[in-house]
């Protein structure tokens, strides 16, 4: 079978994408202008094909060009790998950013959302990744001694079966901290977020239950923990302990009160679980954070399926460009959601995520 029967489907990658939006981008941006061969369609197309064919590079990228199919599908019948890396570099990340947006939109109103956020409280789950970059090409990337990267901040809407997806990114280096993006990451106050230990901050805590925000997070087992109350549990509930705390010591103590629930994890450890919802079941509130591993598995996968064989820039606005692609296209390749009428764009999206990833993060 040839590489590139997957043209059948490829202007369905491309169809989620709004060409009003995409002409308006390149308008303000004006990416066209002046320009005699390379348009921003026509380019975008490219990187589109690199992605899904996990092309190595620039030079290999302006080889494929040759193809028939890919001639008819880029109106392109030659184009040279630095005509390609000067337009790489020419565009801002805020293109990218506008149509992954865009097509986040498209999902929340296909999955109606925005009832769900009415009649429910939809949970949004919070991790990072860290991406690796060579140090010796990447030397503004550095966050130890041998070792260069940046990280990738991701919220993820959490859904059954399978179909949950990102709605929300932040990139940084590698060595700022996780919890230092709780305050963009977090802003709906009628959804649930889960977090892992990376992002504990009892500051942030206390801002948030002041500010109305819903979350679930884990504490560090040396954690220092005052009791103010024990809440009965359930005979059958799978939670070993439900109190009040006040979180902290005398020199960093949180203002409000949290709830902690230890509960056992599947290895038999024991987690401590720390919260602001007071409403719910302990036991809904071990499953809410249990489901926080649907992010664990989304990085999972996207590392296993969308395989970086090769950055194509250096710089960090070119790297940043990449990955900020890279979110939309990240959780659609995998074509599922199918109940939803939704692959399509799931597909498209984690394909732009990955274009966005694998050419902004150069090495």
């Amino acid at each position: 079978m040839d590489k590139f029967t997957r043209k059948t489907s490829f202007e369905q990658w491309l169809s989620p994408i709004s060409n009003e939006l995409f002409e308006e981008l390149v308008k303000t941006h004006r990416l066209d202008y002046y320009t005699k061969k390379l348009y921003m369609a026509s380019f975008t197309k490219l990187l589109l094909y690199a992605q899904l064919h996990q092309t190595e590079s620039l030079r290999a990228i302006s080889d494929c060009v040759f193809s028939k199919e890919l001639q008819e599908a880029s109106n392109l019948d030659s184009i040279s790998f630095s005509q390609l890396g000067r337009r790489l570099h020419q565009v801002p990340t805020e293109f990218f950013q506008a149509i992954f947006l865009d097509l986040v939109a498209q999902i929340h109103e296909i999955t109606d959302f925005q009832t769900r956020r009415k009649t429910t409280t939809p949970l949004k789950i919070i991790d990072s990744s860290t991406l690796p970059l060579n140090l010796n090409t990447h030397r503004w990337a550095k966050f130890r001694q041998t070792k260069s990267g940046i990280k990738l901040h991701l919220r993820l809407v959490f859904m059954e079966n399978g179909c949950s997806y990102p709605d929300q990114a932040v990139l940084t280096n590698a060595k700022e901290h996780d919890r230092g993006q709780l305050e963009v990451l977090i802003d709906d106050k009628e959804c649930m977020y889960a977090f892992d230990r990376g992002y504990l901050d009892y500051k942030q805590f206390d801002r948030m239950s002041d500010e109305g925000y819903f979350f679930v997070s884990r504490l560090r087992k040396n954690a220092v923990v005052h009791s103010l109350k024990h809440f009965e549990l359930p005979e059958n509930s799978s939670v070993q302990s439900d109190e009040m705390v006040i979180i902290g010591t005398a020199q960093n103590r949180s203002e409000n009160a949290f709830r902690l629930l230890k509960v056992l994890d599947f290895k038999g450890n024991q987690l401590n679980l720390i919260t602001n919802r007071f409403d719910l079941p302990a036991d809904e509130i071990a499953v809410l954070y249990k489901s926080r591993w649907a992010i664990e598995l989304f990085f999972e996968w996207m590392k296993q399926h969308l395989t970086i064989k090769k950055f194509y820039g250096q710089s960090q606005e070119s790297v940043h460009n990449v990955a900020h692609m890279l979110k939309g296209i990240e959780f659609a390749k995998r074509n599922f959601c199918e109940s939803f009428g939704v692959s399509k764009l799931y597909s498209q999206s984690i394909v732009y995520t990955k274009v966005i990833k694998d050419f902004s993060i150069p090495t």
